[in-house]
């Protein structure tokens, strides 16, 4: 590929080797901090978010950071949630009793 060619000229192959990277390096993330569970159902996300990327049929170009971020975001609701429910439960199921502290600390 020549110095001066611009992005958006990429070829198919280049473009899949981008996305292929990039989803690559999304699924490693999440898999790190989240577990492998969450990297899947995130690789899904990304998937799906490829598909719904709106091209111009005159373009080649895709600009897979674009779908990392909208999947990032489908992460970021999805642990939210979980969160929510969690503290909801949390909190419903138990209240915190005054006497909470551990003896050691207040010595």
């Amino acid at each position: 590929m020549q110095q001066n060619e611009s992005f958006s000229d990429l070829s198919c192959t280049d473009q899949i080797h981008l996305a292929v990277r990039e989803l690559s390096a999304f699924i490693a993330a999440v898999s790190e901090l989240f577990g492998v569970e969450e990297a899947r159902v995130s690789a899904e996300d990304w998937l799906h978010e490829s598909e719904l990327m709106e091209i111009s049929p005159r373009s080649n170009h895709r600009d897979w950071r674009t779908v990392t971020i909208a999947a990032s975001a489908r992460l970021s609701n999805r642990l939210n949630v979980a969160l929510h429910r969690e503290t909801l439960l949390g909190t419903s199921t138990s209240i915190p009793s005054s006497n909470c502290f551990d003896s050691t600390l207040l010595s």
